[in-house]
This record gives structure tokens, sequence and C-alpha cells, in this order.
């Protein structure tokens, strides 16, 4: 089967790049011809462990090409995703101006029947949509079919999540979309992987449903941490004590300083928009926003806390992704943290392992470091941020003879207390009381 997949960001690129090594034969189209010349020498423009070698894979095995020709990529494809932005607007609705672009386009090129899959996380309505979009710009009739095939990716192990998924979901409106669909997602069947097949709707809203009760799971960790702090209980046991119940499950019960990403914030303020729409507020995934924004606060509160005040205050942050094994900044908990504690005065010291040029472009005024170690050097705090694996195992002694005050703030719950203040620390982490340096360290 031929495929044509229209954009080639994150989830445009992985989708492509993965099919291509299920054996399909895949054309990527983006606008930006920059990004395509890029492509075409096998050069990804993001982090994302194992996709570059997939890529060169694909492009040397004449299964994955690449275009800015959308007539060429729609005469390619009997199933064309697509895969471009839907940026929130200023009420936080999706902006569906590229998915309509997409679709007129498809319109008035194509000249054979095809299946036309949003990939892109739409809102409920969106397959609706596109139908009339496409329908009222065709120039001559000419049969197609709408489906939605939402993406399921965790940015740090999106090629897993593809080959080896929890389940493919497929809304379509027609059993030969359906057909078309199932037969292209063959390889899965054979590792037994589950499909939900039904309706368009219903498949956009499963996407919406999944993300909005994952960023809930986190903001009520996260209140349930705050409360843990105040009343003297340990977070990271009362959460494994719920993850072992089965019907709760021990993931996203991790206390820290939120959710950042391109999905969680923009998805849950999507599903409130539509609650509007439909005349039901979403009230559970308001307050979950409305958390998780605060929580971001509470780590700014935490951290001036524990200097007795920011300004003048040397701190060290590792990590500012907003999670492990990406480069993505975006809506990442440390530029917030990090700009407000700027604004009060402090001096950020700063190292990601990915992230680092990025980063330096968005936040004005940090002090861009080699590695944790240089991050360290005269610093009254050292932040852990994000997870890195790398930040996992710190040297210690080394960090004892480089800071100027002994204080690791553990805002992703690393470090068991009792090692950190074994060396002469403060440990400060998040839902748990901060533990004094062991007085035997020194």
């Amino acid at each position: 089967m031929q495929i044509s997949v229209i954009g080639t960001g994150y989830v445009g690129l992985v989708t492509g790049a993965c099919f291509a090594e299920f054996g399909v034969n895949v054309l990527c189209m983006d606008s930006d011809a920059k990004r395509i010349a890029r492509l075409e020498k096998g050069d990804v423009p993001f982090y994302e462990p194992g996709i570059t070698e997939l890529v060169a894979k694909g492009i040397s095995q004449s299964r994955l090409s690449f275009t800015t020709d959308l007539t060429r990529a729609v005469d390619h494809g009997q199933v064309i995703f697509i895969a471009v932005g839907t940026p929130p607007k200023k009420d936080g609705s999706a902006d569906l101006s590229f998915v309509e672009e997409v679709g007129r386009g498809i319109a008035r090129t194509m000249t054979s029947y095809k299946v036309v899959v949003t990939k892109s996380t739409v809102p409920v309505g969106t397959g609706e949509l596109l139908r009339k979009v496409i329908s009222s710009s065709q120039t001559k009739k000419i049969l197609y079919d709408v489906a939605s095939n939402p993406e399921f990716l965790r940015e740090g192990s999106a090629i897993e999540d593809f080959m080896r998924p929890n389940r493919v979901v497929i809304g379509a409106d027609s059993e030969q979309a359906a057909a078309v669909m199932k037969d292209l997602y063959r390889p899965l069947y054979l590792i037994e992987t589950p499909f939900v097949v039904t309706d368009v709707p219903t498949a956009e809203m499963i996407k919406y449903a999944s993300n909005a009760f994952l960023a809930t799971k986190i903001s009520f960790i996260n209140e349930i941490a705050t409360l843990c702090e105040r009343v003297g209980a340990d977070v990271q046991m009362v959460a494994k004590g719920m993850g072992l119940d089965h019907r709760i499950g021990s993931k996203f019960l991790h206390a820290g300083p939120g959710f950042g990403g391109s999905c969680f914030p923009k998805d849950l303020a999507a599903l409130v928009q539509m609650g509007e729409r439909a005349g039901y507020p979403m009230q559970i995934a308001g307050a979950a926003a409305v958390v998780n924004q605060q929580q971001r606060d509470r780590m700014v509160v935490k951290i001036q806390e524990a200097l007795g005040g920011l300004n003048g205050a040397a701190i060290g942050m590792l990590g500012l992704s907003f999670k492990p094994n990406t480069n993505d900044l975006r809506e990442a908990p440390a530029l917030a943290i990090a700009q407000e504690l700027m604004k009060q005065g402090a001096t950020v010291r700063a190292y990601d392992p990915a992230a680092m040029e990025e980063a330096t472009q968005l936040l004005g005024g940090i002090i861009p470091c080699k590695d944790p170690y240089e991050v360290a050097t005269g610093v009254d705090a050292l932040i852990i941020m994000t997870e890195w694996n790398e930040f996992r195992n710190l040297d210690f002694e080394t960090l004892k003879t480089l800071m100027r005050k002994l204080n690791l703030i553990d805002l992703r719950n690393v470090y068991e207390s009792s090692r950190v203040t074994g060396f002469g620390f403060r440990h400060i982490s998040v839902g748990r009381r901060a533990q004094n340096p062991d007085p035997k360290s020194h």
C-alpha cells in the first residue's frame, strides 16, 4: 500500500517513518521547503530516540520520501494522513485552519478514491467539518472517506509506542474505510494489538478523554503531595499504595512540578472549550488545568522558602525539557519556573542534555552550561527539574566542592533523602518533608 502524510512535525514524521518500517511506501509532505531539504538528507529537526536511524533506513530502502508538492502527495497515497498543527486559540479551543487548508488542497487535487485520516489531535466534529470542506471544494465528484486515527505517542518513547501500542483506535463511517485502515495496520494484528473500531466522533473523543484523564491523575497526585507535606506523610509511599490497586494503576502518579508538553495542556483546554460549546462545563478537566498552573507557583514558593528569598540567589537547574528523552520545551514547567526565579532576582544556571539550544533562545538571561557540575559551580541550590538518567547518579562529593550552599531541590523525587543528607546536603522534594543534613556527614 502507498500512503501520504501531510505535515512532518513530531507526529507526522514518526508516523511516516514507522509505517515505512512496516513495509508501506510513504511520502511525507510539508510546505516548509527548508525542513523537507533537511529530511531528504536524513537530518531530523527534533530529538527523539531512534527516529534519525529509522528515517535513514526508510530513505535508504526507498520506502520513505519527502516532498513540498501537495498534488504529488495526494496522487501518491491511497490513505492520506493529516498530521498538521492544531494550536490553541486564545480561548483554548483548537485552531483547525491548517486542517481545513489541507482538506481544500486534497479536494482540489484528488483524482481517485482516498481515505482522508486525521492523525492530529482534533476536537469532536472535525471529521464532519473536514467532510464538508472537501465536498464543497471538489471540482468534480470523486468518492472519498474521512477517518479518525488518533495517535497515542509519548515523547521519548514514540517509536516503541507506534510499533507496540496499547491499542489502535480507528474511527470510520464506511466499511470500506475501516477495511483499508485495518489492512494498513495488519502487522499489529500479528502481535495481537487490541483494535477499537468505531465511528469518527467517538474516535476523536477517545483521544481527548484519555489525555484529560492522565492529566487529571497528575494534578490529583500533586494536590495529594501538597497535603502530604503539610500533614507529614510521604507522597511516594502514598502513590505506591494507591498504584498497587489495579483499578488505579501506578502510572502518572509521580508528584512533581506539573505536566507540560504539546498535548496535556492543549487538550485539556480544548476539552473545556468543547464542553462550553456543548452547554456542559467540564469541571474536573478545568480543575486539573488550574491545579497544574498552581503547582508551578508552589514550586517557586518552595525554592524561595528553601533559600530564604530569591533576590541575589544563584540557582542551578538540571533539565529544561518537559520530560526526559525529548528536547520539547512546549509548556515545560522549567521555563515558567526559571522565568519567575529570574524575575525575583535570582541568577539561573542550567543544563539539559537535548534542549539547551532551544532553551537559550526562549529564556533570555539563563546561563547555559555544558554539564551538571558546571551548573553547580557557585550556586546556593541545585534543582532537579527533569529526570534525565544522567541526573540519577550525581557525584555528591564533587558537588560539595563546587556549590556555595548545599541545597538539593529535587522536584522529581529522584533521590531518597537519606542518601542526599548523608553527603551533607539539605534535601527538599515534593510531597515529603524537607530533610536536613545528617550531622555525621560533617
